[in-house]
């Protein structure tokens, strides 16, 4: 059984461990997208490797919060297993999650809704070290001054239909901002991966869930379902940025793709 707390397991590595460098970092990568898209998102796609590799690019999915950060008060955080293989989408027991900004506390009446359907089961393992999640903490608690309920889920073998009645159960109004945790591509050299994170972007941009695959986005599973839902829906995804950390951390023989898109009506 989880603690009460599920504790920061990321920081000093993934991003800074003291609150003021973090804090820090954020505002300045935030202060570096200034570009906003119209109208309000209702879902994200953001990356989560190591700040220095992938803050730039989430920070313009972030920069879209800003103007709108008083009125988002749920956030419904998908992002993929890398450490515990496991059928459907895993919650845990946490009342809290912590970063070195401070806590965030869990919605835990839209976690108990969702345990009842049957794809949806408490797996504190599938949440004691996972990153994909954590990395999107700081960001949030930068850009969402006033706080926020989250309902993190881990997404394991799950179909599109499965994911996509998640999301749909938690969908609520404009209140509530739905975020898929992905990378793009990895560890191919930089035209390759730049190839190949352009297709990814045109497949994610015309709804084409059935195109996705692991090899495309980590994350692929919470993407497919989050494009069923905005085909339902007749809604629109934008690429915001797509890059790769050759863009991002210099030169390398292997890079990994990163992309930030934004769902809205």
């Amino acid at each position: 059984m989880m603690p009460l707390v599920r504790p920061a397991a990321v920081a000093g590595s993934f991003y800074p461990a003291d609150p003021t460098e973090l804090k820090m970092m954020v505002d300045g990568l935030l202060e570096e997208n200034h570009t906003l898209v119209m109208p309000r998102p209702k879902a994200m796609i953001v990356p989560h490797a190591g700040y220095e590799f992938s803050g730039l690019v989430a920070a313009s999915a972030y920069a879209q919060l800003l103007p709108i950060a008083d009125s988002i008060k749920r956030i419904v955080l998908l992002g993929p297993a890398h450490h515990v293989g496991f059928r459907g989408l895993a919650v845990c027991d946490a009342s809290f999650f912590e970063t070195p900004l401070g806590q965030v506390s869990v919605d835990v009446e839209s976690v108990e809704r969702i345990l009842l359907l049957p794809q949806v089961r408490m797996l504190d393992k599938a949440h004691c070290v996972e990153h994909s999640l954590e990395v999107q903490l700081p960001f949030l608690q930068v850009s969402l001054t006033n706080g926020f309920l989250l309902t993190p889920m881990v997404v394991g073998d799950a179909s599109t239909q499965e994911v996509a009645e998640v999301l749909n159960e938690l969908w609520d109004g404009p209140e509530s901002l739905l975020i898929i945790s992905s990378d793009l591509s990895h560890y191919h050299d930089y035209e390759t991966a730049r190839q190949l994170d352009q297709q990814t972007t045109h497949w994610i941009e015309t709804l084409k869930p059935e195109r996705l695959a692991e090899e495309g986005a980590c994350g692929y599973a919470g993407i497919r379902g989050l494009l069923a839902c905005a085909a339902q829906r007749q809604m629109r995804v934008k690429a915001l940025d797509v890059r790769n950390s050759g863009d991002t951390a210099g030169p390398r023989n292997e890079v990994v793709g990163y992309g930030a898109y934004v769902m809205h009506n």
